[in-house]
């Protein structure tokens, strides 16, 4: 079996990806990617859960200038 056969794996849980419900998250910095994940529907949600709660700006900082974006 070559390593083309073998399924792309959820970089979180490592469980085997079907790409119709991968989602990729990339981080960059001024335009430099820093990191890259692949994810499956769950550990994705899971992620945007830690966004929410952790990383997020409040409302009430006034930074209407950041974004997520989700492709």
């Amino acid at each position: 079996m070559s390593d083309q056969d073998e399924p792309e794996l959820c970089d979180d849980c490592q469980e085997p990806l079907t790409d119709a419900l991968a989602r990729t998250v990339r981080l960059t910095v001024d335009r430099s990617q820093i990191d890259s994940q692949r994810l499956c529907p769950e550990c994705f949600a899971d992620w945007i859960d830690r966004y929410e709660n952790e990383i997020q700006p409040s409302h009430e900082t006034g930074n209407e200038g950041s974004e997520i974006i989700v492709d």
